[in-house]
């Protein structure tokens, strides 16, 4: 199968969800790589842990390798643990490390990185992928990284491994926009080194066999930012399990709740302006509060934003909680938001919209593509408007009957779009597509090198 052309639409979304055609090729032995796993926070954590649960149901082997924090995954995954500094744990972020953790001179190069005050887990969690790989490239068939694009990936691909790269969107956004919010030259200053990273994810992104992003945004942005070549890139969307995912009859939602998933200290996610809206909102009806899926660091913007605006009885940040009990938390809102000003997917609204619950959502990025309709399936507000975002909740909760239609619409598009066993076998197809691809490349001469080494 050769490569695509051009990006393919997003599906319809009165179509029903495609599972992709029946599999009949050869099983695949696939190393699926993490720098992050966290099972909550983040999404790449949740994207690995489903992906992987469903290639082994189409009877692929998969083994995962994973830096901290690492993924929670289903029974019968291996997990291959590749341990960092994790200079970024909780509750000790940027803590200094004792002489006897240093264990590698990839740990120490982690360090000096982090003591310049750049991202050093991507590079340094490739290096570690390539020295755990090396020697066992004829255990697998594949590589498939999951938005590291570190050095090591290459010189992995460089092997004659087909390597295969998840991009959910460019990191160069993240990059922009946290500039862009910087409160002052310093914080600007620093933005842009702990961003260094991304001019190697840049380059790595380019020399990739074969790329799948989550989006036509993403696609595009891709193409823009990175300049990746549209021919090696392609979309495969992520999912949810609307059986796990639901609404729950016997919770009643409790009156004045709004839930988000925001992590609270990045800008992108657009916490600030949600925290905003509910302060506006609250001088009306001092019952709204909101609950939020995720942690705060001590002395965050967002702590601080919440002192100000005396928001502290009426934030509850909640974390490390099963799926079950986050259903339960969908269902006992009355809307779910998500305020980003950019995604390039959101697992948070379509994991909200299959529990029933009406969304509110900014256009951020993908946010209308995988969404819906506004006043169909979820309701949307521009990204980064406090005020039209106060409006839009605040017009919702006076409106119970389009609640309910919404909520029912966003869980029909959900359950007729995005399903994990779309997702993976669509991951399949690109698979066998890179396979075919690389067929033709010189068989690891340079791999047997190097694990003699």
């Amino acid at each position: 199968m050769g490569a695509d052309t051009g990006p393919p639409d997003m599906r319809s979304p009165d179509a029903p969800a495609d599972t992709g055609p029946a599999d009949t090729g050869p099983s695949l032995r696939i190393a699926l790589l993490t720098y992050r796993g966290h099972p909550w926070v983040g999404g790449q954590g949740i994207y690995v842990r489903h992906l992987a649960r469903e290639l082994s149901t189409l009877g692929h082997s998969v083994e995962v390798f994973s830096g901290p924090p690492y993924p929670h995954l289903d029974e019968g995954i291996k997990l291959t643990e590749l341990p960092s500094l994790d200079l970024y744990r909780m509750p000790d972020p940027f803590r200094v490390p004792k002489l006897a953790e240093f264990r590698s001179p990839i740990d120490a190069l982690e360090w000096v990185i982090t003591c310049t005050a750049s991202f050093a887990e991507p590079l340094t969690f490739s290096l570690r992928a390539f020295q755990s790989l090396r020697s066992r490239l004829e255990d697998f068939d594949l590589v498939h990284d999951n938005q590291c694009l570190g050095y090591g990936i290459d010189w992995l691909r460089r092997t004659g491994m087909p390597t295969l790269g998840t991009i959910h969107h460019p990191i160069t956004v993240d990059r922009r926009l946290e500039i862009a919010h910087a409160p002052n030259r310093g914080k600007r200053l620093a933005m842009r080194r702990f961003y260094a990273f991304t001019r190697m994810q840049n380059r790595v992104a380019r020399r990739l066999d074969r790329i799948v992003t989550v989006s036509t945004n993403s696609f595009d942005d891709i193409v823009t930012d990175l300049r990746v070549d549209p021919a090696r890139l392609n979309i495969v969307t992520v999912g949810v399990d609307p059986d796990q995912f639901r609404p729950l009859p016997d919770v009643t939602p409790v009156p004045g709740r709004l839930m988000t998933t925001a992590s609270a200290d990045v800008a992108m996610k657009g916490l600030a302006y949600l925290l905003e809206a509910l302060a506006k909102l609250r001088t009306e009806d001092p019952s709204l509060h909101l609950v939020v899926i995720g942690r705060p660091k001590d002395d965050s913007a967002a702590s601080r934003l919440i002192d100000r605006l005396d928001l502290a009885g009426s934030v509850e940040f909640v974390s490390g909680v099963p799926d079950e009990r986050i259903v339960e938390l969908y269902n006992e809102a009355q809307l779910a938001v998500v305020p980003s000003l950019y995604e390039g997917f959101s697992l948070p609204a379509i994991e909200a919209m299959s529990c029933g619950v009406p969304l509110v959502a900014t256009t951020g990025g993908a946010l209308p593509e995988v969404t819906g309709a506004d006043g169909e399936t979820c309701l949307q507000v521009p990204p980064g408007d406090s005020e039209a975002l106060a409006a839009r909740i605040g017009w919702a909760l006076g409106k119970p009957d389009l609640r309910a239609t919404v909520g029912a619409a966003g869980r029909a598009r959900v359950q007729a779009n995005y399903s994990w066993t779309a997702t993976a076998r669509n991951t399949v197809e690109q698979y066998r597509a890179l396979l075919a691809d690389t067929s033709t490349r010189p068989q690891r001469a340079y791999a047997k090198a190097l694990a003699g080494r």
